[in-house]
């Protein structure tokens, strides 16, 4: 043995030296050649093949569709949930989400948010960036004899667009002095145009009435379309002063404050503030568990989100990789196949002297090349799925190299494992009873 190559024993007590570079170029040759049968065996049973494909391509490209699509629905959530940003929480009677009867009878026991609270707010809390005031019932609209039901009527301070990120298509927003007189105007949203207005445009209906709970209102804007959640629509609404709001609905009923500070760093500054404030607006000591109000921000939707859905994910995703299963069972049995009906051609090849490992190699070649062929069929497959999926459904698809690597990964994975039993069985055969197979 020397230090440049290793020994490689030829009979017996004869032996060479092999340099380690030729070694390699060896090795790779041995491996191209087993790919170039392994190729050849694929060729020349196409049915095989494309069955032992089929398996694969059905199991890779269910999973890439669940997991492209629920990363595109994650996407939407999260999206439309924090269109506010982490800048944003809300004071309110009552938590956004109540998830129990009992919860709701023992908040709906607490004093109602006041004017006053947020004038408060606005004066002492230092933290806070703008705070805006909403109130909201839901009412019909109607022009002409055009109606449409259940509309979302929302009293507003002009803050509140700003907050909320309510962008206007065409026209404007109301004036503070047209909100202190009470002024009867509104800003529509896509829906209510469409409904009562069909194909007009935007800027066609302003300065148009409309009648909303039997008052009317002059239309001085349209906003820009905000799209759907879980099939929701979020732009069939009526904006209102939050003055004239209360005029014609009374003032009596609790309302929400919306506050935004400018960084996420001064969220919890802002926080801690308006809950001192509160908590001694409403004389709460620090033995009182309960503040007597709410603090929330959209994260809570996201939170209740994410509970609802976690569990459907995984047995989501579990059903379709069963379907990779089935086609892992689907490769060894077929690649058992093969070893039987390639007995005597394993015979000959260890005949004139191909060993085990040789063999091994082969047939596990064979496995793992049609699963990687099958898994890279099955990723476009299964993105082209989740894309006429995403597009019936209304949210975006989400592209994901992770996934496309994953799919070929796991299917190549799938291909060893399920290649391994067949490719042992064809190594162990001896070569005097392979021969004699017919």
């Amino acid at each position: 043995m020397n230090r440049r190559g290793d020994a490689v024993t030829r009979g017996r007590g004869e032996s060479r030296y092999i340099p380690a570079s030729p070694r390699l170029r060896v090795t790779l040759s041995s491996l191209w050649e087993s790919f170039r049968v392994a190729g050849g065996s694929l060729r020349s049973n196409k049915m095989r093949t494309l069955l032992t494909l089929v398996g694969i391509v059905v199991g890779v490209s269910a999973v890439i569709a669940v997991v492209t699509i629920i990363k595109g629905l994650d996407q939407t959530v999260a999206t439309t949930f924090s269109s506010q940003g982490s800048t944003v929480f809300t004071v309110s009677k009552r938590p956004l989400v109540i998830t129990s009867r009992e919860d709701f009878i023992k908040f709906n026991k607490r004093k109602d948010i006041t004017l006053d609270d947020a004038e408060s707010i606005i004066r002492l809390c230092n933290s806070c960036w703008r705070v805006g005031m909403a109130v909201a019932t839901r009412q019909q609209v109607k022009y002409g004899d055009q109606k449409s039901d259940d509309v979302f009527a929302r009293g507003l301070t002009p803050s509140m667009f700003d907050i909320e990120n309510v962008q206007i298509d065409a026209g404007r927003i109301w004036t503070d002095t047209e909100g202190a007189a009470t002024r009867e105007v509104a800003v529509i949203g896509p829906d209510v145009l469409q409904n009562l207005f069909g194909g007009a445009r935007p800027d066609q209906v302003l300065g148009k009435q409309i009648r909303v709970g039997g008052i009317e209102f002059r239309i001085i804007g349209v906003s820009i379309a905000q799209g759907k959640i879980f099939g929701q629509s979020r732009d069939n609404f009526v904006f209102m002063p939050f003055q004239t709001f209360q005029k014609i609905n009374g003032a009596h009923d609790s309302i929400n404050i919306h506050i935004q500070v400018p960084t996420a760093d001064t969220l919890e500054e802002a926080r801690d503030q308006v809950r001192a404030i509160m908590r001694n607006r409403r004389g709460k000591t620090f033995d009182d568990e309960d503040d007597g109000f709410s603090m929330d921000s959209q994260d809570v939707f996201l939170d209740l989100y994410k509970k609802a859905t976690s569990n459907i994910y995984l047995v989501t995703v579990g059903v379709a990789a069963i379907s990779l299963v089935v086609g892992g069972i689907v490769v060894m049995n077929i690649m058992l196949v093969s070893v039987t009906e390639r007995t005597k051609e394993i015979g000959i090849r260890k005949a004139i002297g191909a060993r085990q490992k040789d063999i091994l190699t082969q047939f596990l070649i064979e496995a793992v090349t049609v699963t990687a062929i099958g898994g890279a069929i099955g990723v476009g497959t299964g993105f082209g799925l989740a894309y006429l999926i995403s597009f019936a459904i209304g949210f975006p698809l989400l592209f994901s190299i992770g996934s496309a690597v994953m799919g070929v990964g796991v299917s190549s994975v799938v291909g060893i494992i399920s290649g391994l039993w067949p490719a042992w069985r064809a190594a162990r055969l001896d070569p005097i009873e392979a021969l004699r197979a017919e």
